[in-house]
Order: structure tokens, then C-alpha cells, then sequence
């Protein structure tokens, strides 16, 4: 699938031609979500009741494209894919198939809980797919159920063997520390990923779930760093190490893996920000933890309008904010939890 460009620089909209807000801040990063649903109930993420949205109601791989190819117009060269549960959308390496197609897409990749993982992955690979981040916050069965809500540790990690076979480019792993609860998993996760050269990744517990926010319950990034020194091996800043990433990169003094720390929390990265997001049913949001939204559908359904698309794509950027403030008295839990947002 092709479609024409849509980008109109000269457009008193967008100075530049680009997704670019009153900050300097240059986006070119969108997390696509192509569905709501989910087959793990994990307590940061979502509610353990939820009423899933109408499949009518999400955007076709078609329209999803389309709105992609607008989007590229504007500077956006990368993609991810997200959900909810995104392995839950059927036949979704022909959305992959579609993306691949769009050359000026230099970085697509998927977020996945990898609980279907093992049976999609060769075909995910087939149809372009090269980059996968796999969410794993424990090797414990336990724990994983008092944090998913179900059982399925074994099906993720058979999905993190059968990536691994694969040969995809590059596999990360995500995992979200909670305090009290999986900071034990910390060293066995780092050890895991160590041994099968992946990269780990530790996100800081933050307030988008259905149950109120504990701030107690924050596992820091320089906690997390005293673990793994302590306990694993000394840390070293990458030798790609970016300070305006959000996530900062370390190898290991033994030169046996990485790991990288999200901290969300500790060290917000809001003023390097470069993602804007699309949901399922197609909501364009400027920020995670956006309190606005722009709803795409009406421009999409029933007759696709790429300029009116792209002007409120340029419009939400520009109104972006300067940052979450999830630190002061200021900040407002969105009415969103993550699964309908995209992770």
C-alpha cells in the first residue's frame, strides 16, 4: 500500500514542516495503538473489570496507515506499535506489511506482554518487523500473577526464546519496578538478560494505572543502579549515552549486556520529549499524560481528509505542554489508564 505525501511547509500552521511546539521540541516518534484489549490485568496498567471498546470502533490498518502516511509528512520516521495487548489484533503483520511499505519509516517496532508472542513472531518477521520490546516484570510465577492478574510467565518467556531464534535486530525487555513488591526480581531479570544479550530496561513505577498512585512505592533509578552495582556488576554510561533519551543507557564493567532505566519519576525527560500518540480509535494525543485529546475520527470517517488531519496533528503539538508535573501539586492524573492510551 502507497499513498501520497501531505506536507505543506509554507502552511502558517507549521513553520518548519514539522510536528515542532512552542518549546523547540521536534517530534518525529508515534506510538500507534491498535487495540484496547488485553489478556493481563497488570495493576500499573489497568482495571481488573473493564469494558473493551467495539471492534467497529477501532481504525482499519487502512485508515491507520493513512493516517501514518500524514503523519510522515510532518517528520514523524518513527513508529510503534502498541495496545493494550497489540497481538490480540488479528492478522497484524499486514499492519506491519502497510508500515514497511512507507520508506520514509526508518524505525518501526512493537511492544508486546509476548504471551502470544511464540506463535506470531515468524510472520512478524516476514512481513518487516526487526525491532520487539517484550514487557517482563518477573521470573517468579507468583509475582507474576499478583501483577498481571493471570497466569502466563511461561508463554512469555517460550515468546522471548522464539524472538531470539528469529533473529530479529534488537529485543528489549520492560520492566517496571514497584517497590515491596517485584525489587527482588531486579538481580534474577538483570542475569536473564545478561545471559541472552538483551537489553533490560527498568521503568519507574508511575501514576497511569487504575489504582491510586503510591508514591512510596517508586523504585528510583539510582536504587535500582545500587542493586545492580552491588549485585550484578559495576555500571558504566554507554558509549551512545544520550542524556536527553528517556531512557539512560549503561553497559556493563564485564562487558556483558546493558540495561537501561526510564525514570520517569527521578528525572523526567519532558523537555527532550519527541512522542505524540494515536489510540485505538483514534484520539491524537500530545503527551502520556495528556489531559486533552484530539478526536481524528470525524477527519478519517466517512471520507479521509489528510489536510484537516494534518492541521490538527500540527495544532495539538503546538499546544503541547512543557511537561507532565507529576513532582508538584499541580500534576492531574489523566482519566486514561495506559491500555487505552498505548504504551
Amino acid at each position: 500500500m502507497s499513498f501520497p505525501l501531505v506536507s505543506s511547509p509554507g502552511d502558517p500552521l507549521s513553520k518548519t514542516g514539522l510536528l515542532q511546539d512552542s518549546f523547540g521540541r521536534t517530534h518525529n516518534n508515534l506510538r500507534i495503538s491498535v487495540t484496547d484489549r488485553c489478556n493481563l490485568r497488570c495493576e500499573y496498567c489497568m482495571p481488573e473489570e473493564v469494558e473493551f471498546l467495539d471492534h467497529r470502533e477501532l481504525l482499519t490498518f487502512e485508515e491507520i496507515s493513512e493516517v501514518a502516511q500524514v503523519a510522515v509528512g510532518l517528520g514523524i520516521n518513527k513508529i510503534r506499535l502498541t495496545g493494550g495487548e497489540p497481538l490480540l489484533r488479528r492478522d497484524l503483520p499486514v499492519l506491519v506489511k502497510f508500515l514497511t511499505g512507507i520508506p520514509q519509516i526508518t524505525d518501526l517496532s512493537l511492544t508486546t506482554n509476548g504471551l502470544l508472542l511464540k506463535n506470531q513472531v515468524k510472520k512478524l518477521k516476514e512481513a518487516g518487523l526487526r525491532r520487539l520490546t517484550i514487557s517482563l516484570d518477573t521470573l517468579d510465577p507468583g509475582r507474576f500473577r499478583q501483577l498481571c492478574k493471570r497466569d502466563g510467565l511461561d508463554q512469555v518467556l517460550q515468546g522471548i526464546e522464539a524472538a531470539l531464534q528469529e533473529g530479529f535486530e534488537k529485543i528489549k525487555l520492560n520492566t517496571v519496578c514497584i517497590k515491596g513488591i517485584n525489587d527482588q526480581d531486579i538481580v534474577p531479570l538483570a542475569e536473564y538478560a545478561r545471559s541472552r544479550k538483551i537489553e533490560l530496561r527498568f521503568i519507574e513505577y508511575m501514576p497511569i494505572g487504575a489504582n491510586p498512585w503510591e508514591r512510596n512505592k517508586v523504585l528510583f533509578a539510582h536504587e535500582i543502579l545500587e542493586i545492580l552495582e552491588t549485585q550484578v556488576a559495576k555500571l558504566f554510561p554507554g558509549a551512545a549515552y544520550d542524556p536527553t533519551a528517556p531512557a539512560m543507557e549503561f553497559t556493563y564493567q564485564d562487558g556483558q549486556g546493558s540495561i537501561g532505566i526510564i525514570a520517569s519519576i527521578s528525572r523526567p525527560f519532558c523537555q527532550h520529549c519527541n512522542r505524540v500518540r494515536l489510540t485505538a480509535e483514534g484520539k491524537f494525543r500530545n503527551c502520556l499524560f495528556a489531559l486533552e485529546e484530539v478526536d481524528l475520527k470525524p477527519l478519517i470517517r466517512p471520507d479521509f481528509q489528510p489536510e484537516e488531519i494534518r492541521k490538527a496533528m500540527i495544532s495539538s503539538v503546538e499546544g503541547k505542554w512543557e511537561g507532565h508535573e507529576i513532582n508538584t501539586a499541580r500534576f492531574i492524573k489523566p482519566g486514561r489508564t495506559m491500555h487505552t492510551i498505548g504504551g
